[in-house]
């Protein structure tokens, strides 16, 4: 169906049966691995290295080199897109991503383009093209954006934020104006993930890494809505490929059944909910992704063991899970801790297929 020599992924996102419950690492790419911090010890910043085409295709493929994983995803960022938009993103080693020209005013959003991913975020469809050649059909590749609600706090935080205060006064202070820049951001993600795809991933992710700071109802009108609005977008078909959309929403687990509505086919869970209850409640619309807490990794062998058995156990038996992290690996993890986690769901797994 998907012409790949490992197609789990693919097929446990669409509840198709599967031999074992298929397994990747958000975050596998980067800094907890030796071999990329050689990489990146070459680089002034992060953005270079994001913007050379060869480093991020060989960054991205280094995790399947070392660990027996189902998929593969691109190297990069989810800030590029408002950095293609014209603000001016740059990354501080102590304190993380800022932007130089952040949103201030309604000027500032009614000034925001539409741009042609081909020409502003080329570096990214090369280097999705690159990682497509070299994976050669092993396994799935992997695109994402960021969420435009995530992707509209860093623009107008200008930063990283712990309060979000700038983002949530403008919300309830000119929801008009933020409609407007999140509607931008949708048409702008939409035209993005669709290059992705044709480019040569076979499967996309939303990182809706900060709808969970929001209410139920702001998170409906201000977050999931341009959610819906980009799943409705996108290219659901590539190659007489079906393109899976997976959705992340952190902190998010309380909507779960309303993000199951929007169309997408799986849900990515942190860790703070019971995986089977994730199961029971989105019943057989969608799939699940996760959601063993990433500092499980810092744990003795036998314990990383018993946490992978515990959420296998808690799913059950049947397609529909791919194993994950319940977010990003944690840049001090031993590699050799993620790889007896990666081992221990192929081998634990079989039992419940």
């Amino acid at each position: 169906m998907f012409n790949l020599k490992n197609d789990r992924y693919l097929r446990a996102i669409l509840r198709q049966p599967v031999d074992v419950t298929p397994v990747w690492m958000m975050r596998q790419a980067g800094r907890y691995l030796p071999e990329y911090k050689k990489i990146r010890s070459k680089f002034n910043n992060f953005l270079s290295l994001c913007k050379d085409v060869d480093m991020a295709c060989e960054i991205a493929l280094q995790p399947l080199h070392r660990y027996d994983l189902d998929a593969v995803i691109i190297f990069s960022d989810i800030l590029t897109i408002p950095d293609a938009m014209g603000l001016g993103l740059y990354f501080d080693e102590k304190c993380g991503p800022g932007f130089l020209y952040p949103i201030t005013c309604s000027a500032d959003v009614e000034r925001l383009p539409v741009y042609d991913p081909e020409q502003e975020l080329n570096y990214v469809m090369n280097t999705v093209r690159m990682i497509y050649k070299n994976l050669k059909g092993e396994v799935p590749l992997i695109g994402f954006s960021g969420s435009p609600w995530t992707l509209a706090t860093y623009m107008v935080e200008g930063s990283s934020s712990k309060v979000f205060n700038k983002i949530k006064k403008m919300m309830y202070s000119d929801p008009i104006i933020l409609h407007k820049m999140l509607d931008k951001l949708a048409n702008n993600i939409i035209l993005y993930l669709n290059a992705q795809i044709c480019s040569g991933v076979q499967s996309v992710m939303l990182f809706d890494t900060w709808g969970g700071i929001l209410t139920g109802s702001a998170y409906r009108e201000f977050s999931l809505y341009y959610l819906e609005k980009i799943v409705n977008g996108l290219i659901r078909k590539n190659k007489d490929c079906y393109v899976p959309i997976v959705l992340f929403t952190k902190g998010g687990n309380q909507w779960l059944e309303d993000m199951a509505e929007i169309g997408c086919d799986a849900l990515s869970i942190d860790w703070t909910i019971n995986i089977g209850e994730a199961r029971r409640r989105v019943g057989n619309k969608v799939a699940i992704q996760g959601n063993m807490d990433p500092s499980v990794l810092y744990s003795s062998p036998e314990r990383i063991i018993y946490e992978v058995k515990k959420i296998l156990e808690s799913f059950g038996k049947g397609s529909g899970h791919v194993f994950n992290l319940g977010h990003g690996i944690h840049h001090d993890t031993s590699p050799e801790k993620a790889g007896i986690f990666i081992e221990s769901v192929h081998s634990l797994s079989r039992i419940w297929h």
